[in-house]
């Protein structure tokens, strides 16, 4: 896909031998309350078209420029070529891409037994990656609420890429923290998503269940030249307050949270975010969630990219390579992004086929309703 030119800047480059990696050490990226963007951000007119003439944010120049320099340096498992693309006919408005190379070479999953796994130091994980795979650090200047809460946050690239600009957004790596989502690393998802000025940057996390394959903390963060259907779905409000949504119309039922900006509103929704990962947690529920720019909860998709919409689903536990399907289901997948791994499947793939994967891997729906009624519970003790 098209990305935002890249930076001329140099300071997240890496020098050219390999051996100065270790001694350029880790470049900080910077950032405070003025280059989060909370609106004002939208697709082109043609939303299909190439997208390196948008605006682009000192956030997007940097990912993209050193991102760039790791594929010519080598340390991807495969080079990322230019995805085919297409939307699906019908409905939804999937948009499947072929990325065969990622099915044959990506890490296999680890043994992974129950959502609540605690980490194993022996296991692959973030503390094992070439120093080259850091792209520079995120760190958020002090700012009232949420200085003392923010974590510094590794942006480090995916060795086998979804998309251009695949990174994972890793907490300290030497803290070995297990695949559970915390309230630090799901503000630095956030904060990255209003630090682009691209509108198909989004952030997702997958649980351990939900299709994780390292147990160490990290959300996922790529760009996509396609909106996706969670963007603008219509949705119902589940409580009086309006904290929590079901979003319609989806393959996928999921729980909408939305926020407008950052600030006061933004903690709100980490706060009801990860109440509701940890009761899925605490009960054994594997999830997913999709970050994205999107409309109001209630409003229509006309009324454009507000703000932000986070999307969580509950789904039945899967472990272990799964290789049954044209796509394995997960935070993407959920979202309407679908990257398939054999050329015939792309061929043949209808959004009829699609949408029975996906649904395969959703719970039933009497644990489906207890998961809402208890996490519509959770929201009405907010602030109690």
């Amino acid at each position: 896909m098209a990305v935002p030119h890249d930076s001329q800047e140099t300071t997240y480059l890496l020098p050219p031998n390999p051996e100065d990696w270790e001694e350029q050490g880790i470049p900080d990226f910077i950032y405070g309350q003025k280059d989060l963007v909370g609106k004002g951000i939208q697709w082109p007119r043609n939303a299909c078209c190439t997208l390196d003439t948008l605006p682009r944010s000192r956030f997007d120049s940097a990912l993209c420029s050193a991102w760039k320099q790791r594929v010519e340096l080598g340390l991807f498992r495969y080079r990322l070529e230019d995805l085919q693309t297409q939307i699906l006919p019908g409905s939804v408005g999937f948009v499947a891409q072929l990325n065969i190379e990622r099915g044959v070479q990506r890490r296999p999953p680890q043994n992974i037994k129950s959502v609540r796994q605690e980490f194993d130091p022996e296991q692959f994980n973030f503390t094992k990656i070439r120093p080259g795979e850091v792209l520079f650090r995120l760190r958020r200047e002090p700012n009232g609420l949420a200085a003392s809460k923010q974590e510094d946050i590794l942006v480090v690239i995916n060795v086998s890429p979804l998309e251009w600009g695949h990174v994972l957004l890793v907490p300290e790596p030497a803290h070995g923290l297990p695949q559970r989502l915390l309230p630090g690393v799901l503000r630095a998802g956030l904060e990255a998503v209003l630090l682009s000025l691209h509108p198909g940057f989004r952030v997702g996390f997958n649980s351990l269940g939900g299709l994780a394959s390292v147990n160490h903390l990290h959300l996922h963060g790529y760009y996509l030249a396609h909106p996706l259907p969670v963007e603008g779905a219509p949705s119902t409000p589940l409580d009086p307050k309006g904290c929590i949504h079901l979003l319609q119309d989806l393959p996928a039922p999921g729980f909408l949270f939305y926020t407008s900006g950052s600030g006061p509103d933004l903690e709100a929704l980490i706060s009801r975010v990860c109440r509701a990962t940890d009761y899925l947690n605490d009960h054994e529920i594997a999830h997913n969630l999709f970050v994205t720019r999107g409309a109001p909860p209630g409003q229509a998709s006309s009324s454009g990219l507000t703000g932000i919409r986070v999307i969580l689903w509950a789904r039945k536990s899967s472990f272990g390579i799964k290789e049954s399907g044209a796509f394995n289901v997960a935070l993407c997948e959920l979202a309407g992004h679908l990257p398939v791994k054999t050329s015939q499947d792309f061929g043949s793939l209808t959004e009829a086929a699609a949408v029975t994967l996906i649904q395969d891997c959703l719970l039933p729906q009497t644990q489906a309703d207890e998961v809402q009624a208890a996490l519509v519970a959770l929201m009405a003790q907010e602030g109690l």
